[in-house]
């Protein structure tokens, strides 16, 4: 009994992680845009670009599965991260960080 409980675990996580899973091309299209280059993955742009993209995919997710509590608690732990993100390129390249909140359009 306990392998099969087991076995529909892992189910459900391999199903979550292929529908929230950024493609290499994904990724490097990303960081292409906000980075500059394919390998510029360090940029704070990019950084939060990339988080952008998760977050928009986890919140799909939880629209349909409204009890996944798991799955929530990651996604505030992303848009925390983001935020501070965000504050950090406020305080160090203002037009970059409105161009930035535009491009995305995320709310500010």
């Amino acid at each position: 009994m306990h392998r099969k409980n087991s076995d529909k675990k892992n189910y459900y996580y391999l199903l979550l992680f292929k529908m929230s899973y950024l493609t290499v091309e994904k990724k490097a299209n990303i960081f292409k845009e906000f980075g500059g280059s394919e390998k510029n993955t360090g940029s704070v742009e990019a950084q939060i670009a990339l988080l952008t993209e998760r977050i928009n995919s986890i919140s799909n997710h939880l629209k349909a599965n409204k009890k996944d509590f798991s799955t929530h608690r990651g996604l505030m732990k992303m848009v925390g991260q983001r935020k501070r993100l965000l504050s950090y390129l406020s305080k160090t390249n203002l037009s970059g960080y409105r161009a930035l909140i535009e491009k995305l359009g995320i709310r500010k």
